[in-house]
């Protein structure tokens, strides 16, 4: 919220006139005027509550709501975009592994555990850790699944070098 001045008296008395019910206004010099702000969307409500202007303060809060619902929505699908990428980036990584491993030696040279793993991997693609630890037979948690497929990334760069 702003207050153009034209001069630097009028933006000192607005300044001294809201710091006296508690609020900060900061005076900034725009060309030729001078300008009393409020940043802080608290600041502006107290001055609309002080001011009596109820229904421009409620409209306010409603826009405020409605950004911080937004900006949340926002964050989270930003999150979940991120988190998806990461997904399909490590399952590529893990099948390209896996395909070397095949070509050169084959999965019939890995131990039972880790041939399950690659196979499995390869039969479900898109599946998350969390999931193809359920595929496997007996079941393994995230975390085993996790060791497998790190074990299978070290095979294949030992057959790299």
């Amino acid at each position: 919220m702003e207050f153009v001045c034209t001069d630097a008296g009028k933006a000192a008395q607005i300044q001294e006139m809201l710091h006296n019910f508690d609020i900060e206004g900061k005076i900034v010099l725009r060309k030729k005027y001078h300008v009393v702000y409020l940043k802080e969307g608290e600041s502006i409500v107290d001055l609309l509550n002080v001011c009596e202007a109820h229904v421009a303060l409620m409209e306010l809060e409603n826009l405020r709501i409605l950004k911080d619902m937004r900006n949340s929505i926002n964050r989270r699908v930003n999150c979940e975009a991120a988190n998806i990428t990461k997904t399909v980036n490590a399952a590529t990584r893990q099948i390209e592994d896996i395909e070397y491993i095949q070509s050169h030696g084959g999965l019939g040279m890995l131990p039972d555990n880790l041939r399950e793993m690659a196979e499995v991997r390869m039969e479900y693609p898109d599946a998350t850790l969390k999931e193809l630890g359920e595929y496997l037979n007996p079941p393994v948690g995230k975390s085993g699944v996790n060791h497998r497929l790190q074990k299978l990334n070290e095979i294949a760069e030992r057959l790299k070098k």
